[in-house]
């Protein structure tokens, strides 16, 4: 089947998207100083004491989405699984994040509102994708 244009538009334009949260997570866990700067010392203490679990949901909800979008981009099937993995890492992040007491500042309204934004868009990368699928353009 011929390649649909509009794969290559999802596809290049949640890389670019999910990359954003791949630089996030790599450069808040290599403590690097210029992207904490916009934390107060209060917030990067509560991301450091993150449980494991908490940090796995966030590496899956991350990496998935990578992985996804690079898998979509290569028409795999595998796209749906990698963005599936991503969606339930995010939910499981968000579980934490919002059961969870942060610091003071955290958990404000458009850290709800951005919080809704990536849920929307992991629902609609994986219905993509199952879609693709569906069609024959996911081998």
């Amino acid at each position: 089947m011929k390649t649909p244009w509009h794969i290559w538009v999802v596809g290049v334009a949640s890389l670019f998207w999910n990359a954003m949260g791949g630089v996030d997570y790599t450069m808040t866990h290599l403590h690097n100083t210029a992207w904490l700067a916009q934390l107060t010392p209060e917030q990067i203490a509560y991301i450091n004491s993150f449980p494991a679990w908490a940090t796995a949901c966030w590496a899956f909800g991350v990496w998935g989405a990578v992985v996804g979008s690079v898998l979509l981009l290569l028409r795999s099937r595998w796209a749906v699984a990698a963005f599936a993995a991503s969606l339930l890492g995010l939910i499981g992040s968000h579980i934490f994040q919002f059961g969870s007491k942060g610091p003071d500042g955290w958990n404000t309204m458009s850290d709800t509102i951005f919080a809704s934004i990536l849920a929307i868009v992991a629902i609609a990368l994986l219905w993509y994708a199952r879609v693709m699928r569906r069609h024959g353009v996911l081998r």
